[in-house]
């Protein structure tokens, strides 16, 4: 599932992001939502969060339950 939607995304989940600094190798890093940054409902290039090791970046995949 993408990330796009903030319905789809709450803390606690597992999710692969993309960091600002990787956006153009698209290199991803998984982990464990901690905070959701973007206010909006949803956003093109996926929502913003903070996961639990501080790593902040725009969710790219949700990890199915």
């Amino acid at each position: 599932m993408q990330g796009i939607e903030r319905k789809c995304i709450r803390p606690g989940i597992r999710v692969r992001i993309v960091q600002k600094q990787h956006q153009g190798t698209g290199e991803l890093t998984e982990g464990v939502v901690k905070d959701i940054l973007t206010k909006s409902a949803n956003h093109p290039h996926g929502i913003k969060v903070r996961l639990e090791d501080g790593s902040v970046g725009r969710v790219k995949y949700v990890e199915e339950a």
